[in-house]
């Protein structure tokens, strides 16, 4: 498992509160790990919760109807620099 960067424990933790993951912790979100599937398990409902709460924390919206949102959420890691990039709060 990669070492994640602060951004990411930071992002780890939004995740966790949003999606009421009580037995997973921060450090335990491998950031290359798939976030949907095999990887952390997420559907599609999860995705937006998580979007609104990133909206919420961060300040930008991510849309539903966009293409790269396969690409965005694929890893902690991708929706971390997504994130970073993005963010105005």
């Amino acid at each position: 498992m990669s070492q994640q960067t602060p951004a990411e424990t930071e992002l780890a933790e939004l995740l966790i509160e949003a999606l009421n993951l009580e037995d997973v912790a921060a450090t335990d979100i491998d950031p290359d790990a798939p976030l949907f599937g095999d990887g952390l398990g997420l559907d599609s409902i999860d995705a937006l919760e998580l979007a609104l709460a990133i909206s919420k924390r961060y300040g930008f919206q991510l849309r539903s109807d966009s293409e790269e949102n396969r690409r965005i959420f694929a890893s902690l890691r991708a929706l971390s620099a997504h994130v970073e990039q993005h963010r105005t709060a």
